[in-house]
């Protein structure tokens, strides 16, 4: 035991003082806060920034003209030339569109052209559709005998606030925050298993080439070595999650104080004592606060313990197969027909929470794979923000623990006989054979 706590300390000592290990810790917390406010940004304001764009229409119907509203990012105007020589117009102007809407008869129109320089995008095209589709629904309806007040005053906007039913009654819940944690943690353990357990094969790769392993070997069990370069290195990521958190605390503290005025703030502090009374109150406009206000609905405490436990898990189980793969081969390029089969399930994982687990985190497809201990770490922390039943969190914590000892069970047998192996290329079929060595 003292000598995996000897390996332990100089795999943690050895990186934590390196200055790149320094610079990251505190550079990686306001590089992301930056890159969300610059996507969010950008997002709001995007089309604004872009410019007004110019839709020039040539209505042969006569059904659309002067009935398409202008907004701030679209702008309509009406010609009655030929087509050709709308064409000419916009190919002129360098953010213009032709919508061309030739004769049709009854409500469905057919062949209609936006025609630009460029292709147009989606989202853009998406809004001219809109606005067609809505002068053909009031023409509808104005034929069918409704005034056009009546039609002005059908146009409502519905805000639904969402609700979890618990034993101790209701609580506040927010969809959008929920979603916003969930894929961050997802995310961060996605990228975590991999930074920390390549850097595993990495250092198994590199004593390996040098032949230090030869001396080390001399000294403690392969096993021993093993695990405490994995354990080592586990803590040096626990320990820049953990400063990470108190950087982003102290940041998310300045930003509120400066962002939120002080009635906001009295608002989220009584929505942390009592949710259900805070909701009753009125709503504020500030954006800033309806953030926070949507963050307070999430058990942090539970979410960040949970993410500490899963990304240790997770890191155990993935770095014990690196550590053998690092072991079975002499450079990181070999490394390459083993790595896809072994990081397949986690991206696998990654990519089925983002499309179907965020939409359907209590299906029972959701369900068993938050079980696998292959997939668990990415989805269960998709699921916990939603809300996920105490069995069902300790049933795939006991599972992952399980499936954790197994691989390193597994992955010691291959490690022992791998990093004393020079100069042999090996197959699938010899690791398979490794593991039956005694």
């Amino acid at each position: 035991m003292n000598k995996i706590l000897l390996i332990i300390s100089r795999e943690y000592m050895t990186r934590v003082r390196k200055k790149s290990f320094i610079i990251l810790t505190i550079l990686v917390p306001l590089l992301i806060m930056l890159m969300y406010a610059g996507i969010i940004a950008l997002v709001w304001k995007g089309d604004e920034l872009s410019g007004p764009r110019t839709v020039v229409v040539v209505d042969e119907s006569g059904v659309f003209k002067g009935k398409l509203k202008d907004e701030k990012t679209i702008k309509f105007s009406y010609l009655d030339i030929p087509l050709e020589e709308a064409k000419k117009i916009v190919k002129s102007g360098e953010n213009s569109y032709l919508l061309y809407i030739p004769k049709f008869e009854g409500y469905q129109p057919t062949n209609i052209q936006l025609i630009s320089q460029k292709q147009a995008g989606l989202s853009f095209s998406s809004d001219v559709e809109k606005h067609l589709e809505n002068v053909l629904r009031d023409k509808k309806l104005i034929e069918a005998g409704i005034d056009q007040k009546v039609l002005d005053n059908l146009k409502t906007n519905v805000s639904v606030s969402t609700k979890k039913l618990t034993e101790k009654g209701e609580e506040a819940g927010s969809s959008g925050a929920a979603f916003g944690v969930g894929m961050v943690s997802s995310i961060l353990i996605y990228m975590f298993i991999f930074i920390y357990g390549v850097q595993v094969m990495r250092g198994v790769i590199e004593e390996k080439t040098n032949r230090i392993v030869e001396v080390i070997i001399s000294s403690v069990r392969p096993f021993q070595l093993m695990m405490g370069k994995i354990i080592g290195i586990a803590l040096v990521g626990l320990t820049q999650f953990l400063l990470w958190i108190v950087l982003t605390t102290t940041i998310s503290s300045v930003a509120m104080k400066v962002l939120v005025p002080d009635s906001a703030q009295t608002k989220i502090e009584q929505m942390q004592k009592n949710p259900a009374a805070a909701n009753a109150t009125a709503q504020n406009n500030n954006p800033a606060a309806d953030f926070f206000d949507a963050m307070g609905t999430i058990s942090i405490p539970l979410v960040i313990g949970c993410f500490i436990f899963y990304f240790l898990g997770g890191y155990l189980l993935y770095s014990a197969i690196f550590a053998a793969i690092g072991s079975a081969v002499d450079n990181e390029t070999e490394t390459q027909q083993f790595m896809m089969p072994v990081t397949l399930p986690l991206v696998f994982a990654f990519i089925f929470s983002i499309n179907f687990v965020v939409n359907n985190p209590d299906s029972p497809i959701s369900f068993w794979m938050s079980m696998i201990p292959f997939f668990s770490p990415v989805v269960m922390m998709v699921r916990i923000p939603y809300g996920v039943a105490g069995w069902e969190l300790a049933l795939s914590m006991f599972l992952l623990i399980l499936g954790f000892l197994g691989t390193v069970w597994l992955a010691a047998k291959i490690y022992r006989t791998g990093i004393l192996m020079y100069g042999k290329k090996v197959s699938w079929k010899e690791l398979g054979k490794w593991l039956f060595y005694r």
